[in-house]
């Protein structure tokens, strides 16, 4: 039990390590100008998607047929409307400003995960969602008093990044059933597929007016980045993350993203690192630390 509980951390940590990077290679995607929010995602869904097919045929798994329409509103909800409202966000406000609203996922999974889950809100859990939340609004300050460019954030980005926020804990509190029922590979083949699905008519009429040859080297490799890595593989370690710990603390782990667009800036240059980073990263896996305490009923 306890290995299979370090899987679930492990893949939680390494996703959202990779979600740090999407963040930062989104924006700079976003702000080449190349590639519309809509084809990206469009894109991502149709290579990685092919990706979990081709996986699913060394381990075929049945869906029963009842759950396919489950596993749709999943794909809904994981995939189609938190990657939209992500990828049109970023174009309207700053990685600081959107990490400072991601802040709000636990709290929203928390919430969902009682309504639906019937998982029992605790102190213990409260209390680290507000250390963790502490730590973090800490880290987007100094790095806001540092020139972080709040200034260049929309309200209809800010509400975007809400809407990214409630969907994706809404997923993570109501499709945890699914999750431990199918394989990674066997969900996300779905989800994706019907995500492209989705995607197609808004997709097909920007494409003509799309000139691929303008854009980028650079921007060609985020973009090979986000699809196999932050798309692929984040995707496949999910579900493993969401089968062997709670959803709560699934969504405490979202905390590591400003932790590594940090870290990211001050390789690049950007930033530096100081006593307050230092003491708002200790922080926030303090609170992370505090909700794994808390147990759930049976465990």
């Amino acid at each position: 039990m306890k290995k299979s509980i370090l899987i679930g951390h492990l893949a939680c940590a390494a996703t959202y390590i990779i979600f740090g990077f999407n963040i930062v290679f989104c924006r700079d995607i976003a702000t080449e100008g190349g590639l519309s929010p809509m084809i990206l995602f469009t894109m991502r869904a149709l290579v990685a998607g092919s990706m979990f097919w081709m996986a699913s045929f060394i381990r075929p798994e049945k869906v029963e047929r009842g759950d396919l329409l489950k596993i749709a509103g999943a794909g809904v909800l994981g995939i189609f409307l938190p990657q939209l409202t992500f990828l049109y966000g970023i174009t309207m406000t700053t990685p600081v400003d959107l990490s400072v609203v991601g802040t709000i996922t636990p709290i929203l999974t928390m919430f969902f995960a009682a309504i639906f889950l019937k998982e029992p809100i605790t102190w213990k859990k409260v209390t680290g969602v507000v250390v963790s939340f502490g730590g973090v609004v800490w880290l987007i300050l100094q790095s806001v008093a540092m020139g972080g460019g709040a200034n260049a954030t929309q309200p209809l980005g800010i509400a975007l990044c809400i809407a990214n926020c409630t969907v994706f804990a809404l997923y993570l509190g109501t499709c945890r059933s699914l999750t431990e029922k199918y394989s990674p590979i066997t969900m996300m083949k779905w989800m994706f597929l019907v995500s492209f699905l989705l995607s197609l008519p808004f997709t097909l009429p920007q494409v003509p007016h799309t000139d691929f040859g303008a854009v980028s080297t650079k921007a060609w490799l985020e973009v090979g980045f986000l699809i196999v890595f932050a798309t692929f593989v984040a995707y496949f370690l999910i579900p493993v993350g969401q089968k062997r710990i709670r959803p709560t603390l699934v969504s405490m782990y979202g905390y590591v993203q400003p932790i590594i667009a940090t870290s990211v800036a001050i390789a690049t240059g950007m930033d530096r690192l100081t006593v307050t980073k230092v003491m708002a990263a200790l922080l926030v896996f303090a609170g992370v630390w505090i909700v794994n305490q808390s147990k759930a009923k049976g465990q």
